[in-house]
Formats: C-alpha cells, sequence, structure tokens
C-alpha cells in the first residue's frame, strides 16, 4: 500500500485537522490525495452530496489509490446511500475505512457489493492528532488479512456464537431500518455508540430485534464502548436481557485506542474471545 486517498463523505472538516492527519500519513511513508471537496462547508456538510459521489468514484476508479480513508463522521453518509452507482465499487475494490456515520457506507458497500469494508480510524480524529499506537498498530494488522483476536472483560450471556462480523455504530445502523441492509447469512452483530440515554439504546435494540432477518440471522453480540451514557448501571441491567451469546468490552470506540474490524470476515465467539479469520 503506497497511497492513501482522504475522502469527505459527511460532515464538514477541520483544515487543520485534516493538514495534521495528511502529514502524519506521509511520515508514516504514504502519499496521501485529498479529495476535491475535502474543505467544502454546505451548512454542517462536507459540500453536496453530488460532489462528494462525484470523488467517491474517482477515488475508487484511481488505480494509484490504494486505500480509502474518511475524514470523519458525524452526518451526512446516510444521504449517499441511495444514489450510489455499486458497480463501480464493485469493480474497483479497495479497503475502505471508517467508523460512526460512516457505518452506513460500510454496511451498504458489503451489502451490494461484498467486498469487507473496515470499521477503524479515520483522518481527523485518529490521525489528525498524535495517533494512538494502539489504534495504529491494530489499523494495519488488520489491513493485512492476518487473523485476528480479541479479548473481552465480561460475558452477559454465555454460549459460542459464529458468523461473520458486521455492525457498527448503533444510532446509524438503526437509522437504516427499512432498507435492504442486513446481510443474508449469519453474523456476529457489533456495536458501539456515544451520547445516547438507556432508553434509546434498549430502543434501538428493541428496533432491530423486531426485524425478521436479524432475528434469523444474528447468532451473536459483541459490545464496544457506550459512552458519556448516564445510569450504567442500567445499561448493564440491559445488556445482560440480550437474547444471544453476548461480550463486551472490545475496543470498538469512538475512544483514541481502537481496534479496526474488518466487516463481512467470519469471526467466532468462545467465552470472552473474539477472533476473526479467513
Amino acid at each position: 500500500m503506497k497511497t492513501i486517498g482522504i475522502i469527505a463523505l459527511s460532515g464538514a472538516c477541520n483544515k487543520e485537522k485534516i493538514e495534521n492527519s495528511k502529514a502524519c500519513l506521509e511520515k508514516m511513508g504514504f502519499k496521501v490525495k485529498l479529495s476535491k471537496n475535502i474543505f467544502d462547508k454546505n451548512s454542517y456538510l462536507a459540500g453536496s452530496d453530488e460532489d462528494k459521489l462525484e470523488e467517491l468514484y474517482s477515488f475508487f476508479q484511481n488505480p494509484e489509490i490504494d486505500l480509502i480513508l474518511n475524514a470523519r463522521g458525524g452526518y451526512g453518509a446516510i444521504r449517499l446511500i441511495n444514489k450510489i452507482d455499486y458497480e463501480i465499487i464493485k469493480n474497483n475494490p479497495k479497503p475502505f475505512v471508517g467508523f460512526s456515520d460512516i457505518t452506513a457506507l460500510l454496511l451498504m458497500f458489503y451489502k451490494k457489493t461484498g467486498i469487507v469494508t473496515y470499521h477503524g480510524p479515520m483522518a481527523s480524529s485518529d490521525f489528525g492528532g498524535e495517533i494512538s499506537e494502539f489504534t495504529n498498530n491494530n489499523f494495519f494488522k488488520a489491513l493485512s488479512g492476518d487473523n485476528l483476536e480479541f479479548a473481552g472483560n465480561k460475558i452477559y450471556k454465555e454460549g459460542e456464537a459464529e458468523g461473520i462480523i458486521w455492525g457498527g455504530n448503533l444510532a446509524t445502523v438503526v437509522s437504516m431500518c427499512g432498507l435492504d441492509f442486513i446481510p443474508d447469512k449469519d453474523f456476529i452483530f457489533f456495536a458501539e455508540d456515544l451520547n445516547e440515554p438507556v432508553y434509546k439504546i434498549d430502543k434501538m435494540f428493541q428496533q432491530l430485534f423486531n426485524i425478521e432477518k436479524f432475528q434469523k440471522y444474528c447468532k451473536g453480540i459483541v459490545l464496544g464502548d457506550f459512552l458519556n451514557v448516564e445510569n450504567e448501571q442500567w445499561l448493564d441491567e440491559y445488556f445482560k436481557t440480550l437474547p444471544f451469546p453476548t461480550i463486551s468490552g472490545l475496543k470498538i470506540t469512538h475512544n483514541q485506542d481502537k481496534i479496526t474490524i474488518p466487516i463481512g470476515k467470519n469471526a467466532l465467539i468462545r467465552n470472552n474471545i473474539l477472533r476473526i479469520y479467513g
């Protein structure tokens, strides 16, 4: 991997953070290409949907770009998912990385094209400051294709589960309900969020459990961080009621130290361990 393309598909970007992330990646030895709309601002968005799509296609079709790294999340990615020509993505596969609001694109790219996408760091939030060594190491290990193993710190419901690993930011996943986005195969669902009260986390999980396809194919749950939540004891009690083998404590998070999850790869929960392979 020689060239990383940083693209703005969601909220408006901070110029200093983008320039810092570019310098950080170049210091690691990568060439960096910025999308043309990277500093555009349309209210709270990084420019128009049309400009975002033009850059998305350009980045996937550009043979010199080896990996597409999202600039930031926030809001805006879900506006694109019914406008994308997924054949362009399918015919030009390459690693596509992000989290938070970018979850919508990670899941739709996998659903529509079958390519593995990566729930991992982004330019502004992770490479735009002092990059976490933990995050950096886990990022490049996931991209290498090596088998991955992560240990949780708590088992809410014992059992063994197997399927592809699939999920992301809980609020973004739920915002996609009504679309055909759930895999047609067994999966282990992973989730994280921040600034959501316990009753909303309960409601969002229930909304997913009410979907017949989710009930059919979900075999286990991996919980990352749910940050800035009041009444954490209630949240702990809620997680004990989840109807599948459930573990927690993995660094799937908006915090600086985070693991990278390759969405669509095979996975296994056994005791408190998540293994991702194949």
